[in-house]
């Protein structure tokens, strides 16, 4: 099989794998360095799905990178803009004649004999071969790109109508005037109601719980002031500052006063929605706020869609699928022609392939993660663990900064293999802080973080940042040898 030598192997091209390829040619000049992605375009997320309203639920000033200023007015995206920003981004850098597209990395092997990582790529259209690489940054996201998440629903194959799951929406689905059924409570649900509500018959949210919601403008107005008065990467860096510290104060004291926060929340659905609907029964989750993610309406959407009659909401389980929709365990029948399931997310780590160490094979769920990036005792990998209480994007970056950080202090000390090791017993928990459905299911599939330095995963920027941008990189526990 033939064989290539890279310095860095990236693995993804979605908008972690191009920050950390813009990272790798700002501060790394001189390695050499590829993207292999799977896919046949950039875009990772924003190429894969196609439903309508797809869209950031996360401003742009985080969500986006701090080196490239959004300079939109709409800080809330839609997908198509997101992918402009992205194309921008690669060819900005020059990372496009980098991405080796339609191609997957199989099979990743340590060598410890030739220290570096040999990765199998399987092209789409040609042989398979394999890359000698010095350092591997992980970038592929959390899910499974071929497979949703779908329960299994009784009846399933009864329904005369179209079933769809978002992750695999048909881009000439003709929905207009048809009566839609979207199951799911998540942010995929939350934005797809809205968007398919002006054109559709008639839309019906059927939730087995109730989320929060959490109602913002559009545009962000103090964002769009700045930009007015300063250069435009000033009025960025200000306005990324401001969401940054938002953020972090609305999860801290969602954490420590969720009765407040509750109660806003609530406070929120009233005024927004008429009075008809019940908000206890259909806006009262029995989780306090950020146990499971932040839904996010711009402009008010979901509420507006709602409040004209487009769209109903219905809180129950469902009993079965019927021909022609799907009948409640309380006994009510929903009249559908097409079904969306939007039932979440199948986590997949690493991209699912193979990873091993001089053939032994790595079992992801027996590692702790140093950093909330790299995994115990498994030298010269980076894994890209976003935040699940802000930006993914703000994680990211700081692992790209760290890795172009420790690629340089390898090369500056002469080292080869750099590991994080655990020469103690570690308390465990879980590595991400929220305790959503797709989440729980994926426990035995990924790592664990400790609770403590550097082993625990605080899912907090601020932290994060003073510690991994700016803190010491070998700390006693991070080696290089």
């Amino acid at each position: 099989m033939a064989r290539e030598s890279i310095d860095v192997l990236v693995i993804g091209a979605g908008i972690s794998g191009i920050g950390q390829g813009c990272h790798l040619t700002r501060t790394c000049k001189d390695r050499s360095f590829a993207i292999i992605e799977s896919r046949s375009d950039l875009g990772g997320t924003w190429d894969l799905f196609k439903y309508p309203g797809i869209r950031s639920d996360s401003d742009m000033f985080t969500f986006g990178y701090r080196f490239k200023p959004w300079d939109s007015p709409k800080d809330i995206a839609p997908g198509d803009k997101i992918l402009t920003y992205l194309n921008e981004t690669v060819d900005e850098y020059g990372l496009r004649e980098k991405i080796r597209f339609q191609s997957r990395v199989t099979a990743l092997n340590w060598s410890s004999a030739d220290k570096h990582w040999i990765a199998t790529v399987a092209p789409n259209d040609g042989d398979p071969y394999e890359i000698a690489a010095k350092f591997v940054s992980s970038c592929t996201g959390y899910y499974d790109y071929e497979n949703g998440y779908l329960p299994d629903f009784d009846g399933y194959e009864d329904f005369n109508g179209k079933i769809i799951h978002p992750q695999h929406w048909p881009e000439d689905l003709d929905y207009a005037g048809k009566r839609v059924v979207v199951i799911g409570s998540g942010a995929t649900a939350i934005t797809l109601v809205p968007a398919m509500a002006d054109r559709a018959g008639h839309v019906t949210l059927l939730q087995r719980s109730p989320t929060y919601i959490f109602s913002r403008p559009g545009e962000d107005g103090i964002a769009n002031a700045l930009r007015r008065l300063l250069p435009a990467t000033w009025a960025h860096k200000l306005s990324r500052i401001k969401s940054i510290l938002l953020g972090s104060y609305i999860y801290w004291i969602s954490k420590r006063k969720p009765d407040r926060v509750r109660s806003y929340l609530r406070k929120m659905a009233k005024t927004e929605l008429s009075p008809d609907i019940d908000v206890d029964k259909h806006f009262n989750p029995a989780y306090n706020p950020w146990d499971q993610r932040l839904c996010l309406s711009p402009d008010g959407d979901f509420y507006k869609s709602l409040r004209s009659g487009e769209a109903s909401i219905v809180t129950d389980q469902i009993d079965r699928f019927t021909e022609t929709g799907v009948l409640t365990q309380s006994g009510e029948h929903l009249d559908a022609d097409i079904i969306v399931t939007a039932t979440g997310l199948q986590i997949q780590f690493c991209g699912g392939m193979e990873i091993s160490m001089d053939g032994e094979p790595v079992r992801a769920a027996d590692k702790f993660v140093y950093r909330g990036m790299m995994l115990s005792g498994v030298p010269n990998l980076a894994v890209v663990f976003g935040y699940t209480n802000a930006s993914w994007t703000l994680k990211a970056e700081l692992t790209a900064d760290f890795v172009c950080r420790l690629i340089n202090r390898m090369r500056q000390k002469g080292g080869e293999v750099v590991m994080a090791d655990t020469d103690c017993p570690i308390d465990h928990g879980a590595l991400l802080g929220l305790n959503s459905g797709y989440l729980l299911r994926a426990a035995d599939l990924l790592p664990k973080s400790g609770t403590k330095r550097p082993w625990k995963n605080f899912e907090n920027y601020i932290q994060d940042m003073l510690s991994i941008r700016y803190g010491k990189i070998e700390d006693g526990v991070l080696t290089i040898s």
